[in-house]
């Protein structure tokens, strides 16, 4: 188990199709710290549901968002030899679909000479909304988003740059530098550790930044989020997260600041399935939880070949 066990309400925003420029992502069942032959899960919590569908491949297809009895958020995703060839987005008001802020996004790839895919942005009165064009280079990596809207043309450019066991990406949004993040690798007692440290920026100005260590199994170990000191031109540690584990499962997470110190332990339950997803999370001392619904495709029997005659 690889994931943190994060609240999966964060991907309300980041499956929506906002209007900021982002990577295309496919979901899958991974994504959302769930193991094998996942057909569906409901996730409960004490604010709000959500539900989450796939295929028989694990790809994510449908999300219900569900705020109250009469407000939700449907999202279908359509596939297309494993591409992503649409996205619809049907926001629900009092139990009627609101064609204003309901949208529907295309996608149009090209792999000829390179990579290259199109996404049109339409809402359901038939307003465009955005076009965004993704440009890719040899090795698949994205390097430019062009995005056009009623507010004009904006471009977001990635750049490359390795060293040693480093690999730094640079996005700069028309020319300004927005945020760098680097990948590197480090030996310690308990093996090779991932290191990923991202730097955001304001107005081309360092703001802040966040460092992730994960160990060799995937499971991430520290979180250390900086605040950039102008006057010490330098991002100074504002708060550091350390996660325990117990079995490979999260125990517990210890936040240090200059000042204080706090522990959040977490108890897990687990279906009976062989995969042993959890279905029921509680984080103490705060008591709030959240539980899972999870439904499976059956077992597919292996086939036998007759060798009679």
């Amino acid at each position: 188990m690889k994931k943190n066990y994060a609240t999966l309400f964060f991907l309300v925003f980041f499956l929506a199709p906002g209007l900021r420029s982002q990577e295309i992502q496919i979901f899958t069942v991974q994504d959302f710290d769930l193991n094998g032959r996942v057909k569906s899960c409901l996730v409960i919590t004490d604010y709000g549901r959500e539900s989450f569908e796939f295929n028989k491949e694990g790809i994510l297809t449908k999300t219900v968002t569900q705020y109250n009895d009469t407000d939700q958020d449907i999202t279908y995703y359509k596939y297309n030899n494993g591409e992503l060839v649409e996205r619809r987005m049907e926001s629900y008001k009092n139990n009627v679909l609101d064609a204003s802020t309901s949208m529907a996004n295309f996608y149009e790839i090209d792999t000829v000479p390179q990579r290259k895919v199109l996404e049109k942005i339409i809402s359901y009165d038939k307003e465009f909304l955005e076009q965004q064009e993704y440009l890719y280079d040899e090795e698949g990596r994205l390097t430019k988003i062009t995005t056009s809207n009623s507010d004009g043309v904006d471009e977001t450019t990635f750049e490359y740059t390795p060293y040693k066991n480093e690999l730094t990406t640079s996005i700069f949004t028309n020319g300004i530098l927005e945020k760098t993040i680097r990948n590197s690798e480090r030996k310690g007692p308990k093996g090779t550790q991932k290191v990923v440290l991202t730097k955001e920026y304001l107005d081309g100005e360092p703001n802040r930044a966040t460092e992730e260590v994960f160990n060799s199994e995937g499971n991430l170990v520290t979180s250390e989020f900086f605040q950039y000191d102008f006057e010490g031109k330098e991002f100074v540690s504002q708060k550091k997260l350390f996660y325990h584990y117990a079995n490979g499962v999260l125990d517990k997470v210890v936040t240090k600041t200059v000042n204080t110190e706090s522990v959040e332990s977490y108890i897990f339950q687990f279906d009976s399935n062989e995969e042993k997803n959890w279905v029921k999370k509680i984080i103490t001392p705060g008591n709030t939880y959240t539980t899972r619904v999870i439904k499976y495709y059956p077992k597919e029997e292996p086939t036998t070949e007759s060798n009679e005659g």
